[in-house]
């Protein structure tokens, strides 16, 4: 089926209340496909990004494709939005990543000389105890959730607790 042809077909299923059916979407990924990897590389300037970023957008229709009046503009629409994030996740991880190599160059460290005391401090306890602490103290959960989260009894959250905090406070002393 050409492009024209599915045109009126998704034109007359628009039109319907139709769903738009397995055959129908084969027909449809066939014949887009290749134009939107195109406009996605076009937005992306990558083309392992435009060919996974078009089959998330594929994949997203495929579970709303009951909802969708017009497939091929929506699918156009969803390719040039998820590109836009695309880029702008890219950027971001692009400064941070200059950020980083601009206070390692110059000797800064911007968490500070007591962040990176109790991150060092955290580094030497053990992984269960580490989880303990990072649950209650920088995600504020309290011991029932902890208990949850480590499949464990309250209990155990609180002598995890205990004996890390003595831990880190035995590594932060001698320092």
């Amino acid at each position: 089926m050409g492009v024209s042809a599915f045109r009126d077909v998704t034109t007359a299923r628009a039109t319907a209340p139709a769903l738009i059916d397995d055959i129908a979407f084969g027909e449809l990924y066939r014949a887009q496909y290749g134009s939107l990897v195109r406009l996605a590389f076009v937005t992306t300037g990558s083309l392992p990004a435009a060919e996974d970023l078009v089959q998330e957008v594929f994949a997203a229709f495929y579970r709303r494709r009951d909802e969708v009046g017009a497939p091929v503009p929506y699918l156009r629409r969803a390719v040039i939005s998820r590109g836009t994030s695309w880029l702008r996740r890219r950027m971001l991880e692009r400064r941070r990543q200059h950020e980083a190599a601009t206070w390692l160059a110059h000797g800064e460290n911007p968490l500070g000389p007591d962040a990176t005391a109790v991150r060092t401090a955290m580094t030497r306890l053990r992984p269960r105890q580490r989880a303990a602490v990072f649950l209650r103290y920088y995600l504020d959960l309290s011991e029932a959730d902890i208990a949850d989260a480590l499949e464990c009894r309250p209990g155990t959250v609180k002598s995890l607790l205990s004996r890390a905090l003595a831990a880190m406070k035995e590594h932060l002393d001698d320092d």
